[in-house]
Order: C-alpha cells, then structure tokens, then sequence
C-alpha cells in the first residue's frame, strides 16, 4: 500500500502587472454602448491585519444588471481592478437590481500574493432581509456606506474588522 505524505499549499499566483487589471473597472460601456441603469461607483481599501494598505491586491466583481439579470448581452456584469500604494480600488458600474430572492448585491473576488486561496465576499446596498446577509456575523461589514453617488466597501483581509468571506 502506498502511502502519501501531504504537501504545503502554494500561495496564489502568478502575480500580475499592474496593467493586467486597466481598464477593466468600467462596467458601464461594452462594445461603445452604455448599460442600462444608474451609474455608481464603488470604492474602498484593502488593508491587513495591521491597517496597512495592500499594494497591486486584484479585486475582481461580478453582479446582475439592473434589471436583476445576469444574461445581458449589453451588460457584461464582470470587472477587474487592482489597488494602488494606497490600497485604494475603484469600480464603475450599474446599481444592480434585485435578483430573484436576493437583495441587490455584488460579489468581490480577492486574489493576493501571499494568499493561500482567493477570497471571496458579497456586498450589499442597504441591511435587508437577503437569506446570504442574514446568516453572517457581523453582517454590517457587508453593507457599504453610501457617500453621495459613491458606495464605500473597505476590505480588511484578517484581524478586528475582518470582511466576513465565503468558502468557495
């Protein structure tokens, strides 16, 4: 009988150029035409433990239109954007409707170097009933701060303050 020994994880990579992720924030405009909907712009930090701002962290998005629909040929529904030495991102986008039983809500994808796996969390607009918000602890962390047309969503990747994630 063989036996196997187990082995370490690798962290994640490989590791990206910054212009990897350019260009790739604007949710708003596919192929020269303008989706449908109020146009708003997500923005936040991605910080450590410590607060320390994280440099070149890529976040990634992916949400249904405004209409609550993920199948638009005229929304693509997906974006990319990589922090800078503030750990500052940004993402241009549509305000998403309500998918059927969900509240309006849009999913963040983390990948980092020094990470073991991805990390992936959900932010909501407002504190409603939604079967995934209601389940977490510490669900406020979930819900960004509107600050006029802007949604803030910080992400704290571990210690007081951490964003809540999800297993894959």
């Amino acid at each position: 009988m063989t036996r196997l020994a187990p082995t370490a994880e690798m962290t994640l990579g490989p590791f990206f150029p910054r212009e990897f992720a350019q260009g790739a924030n604007d949710l708003t405009v596919i192929s020269g035409k303008r989706a449908e909907g109020e146009v708003i712009e997500i923005t936040g930090r991605v910080t450590e433990l410590d607060g320390k701002p994280l440099d070149n962290v890529v976040v990634e998005i992916w949400q249904a239109d405004a209409k609550g629909r993920y199948d638009n040929p005229d929304f693509f529904g997906w974006g990319r954007a990589a922090t800078d030495a503030s750990g500052v991102y940004s993402f241009k986008t549509i305000r998403p409707g309500q998918v059927q039983g969900r509240a309006p809500h849009i999913n963040f994808l983390i990948l980092y170097s020094g990470l073991m796996r991805q990390l992936q969390t959900t932010m909501f607009f407002e504190r409603i009933a939604d079967p995934v918000l209601d389940l977490v602890k510490n669900r406020e962390r979930l819900v960004a701060k509107r600050e006029g047309a802007v949604y803030r969503f910080d992400l704290r990747l571990r210690g007081d303050g951490e964003t809540p994630f999800f297993d894959d």
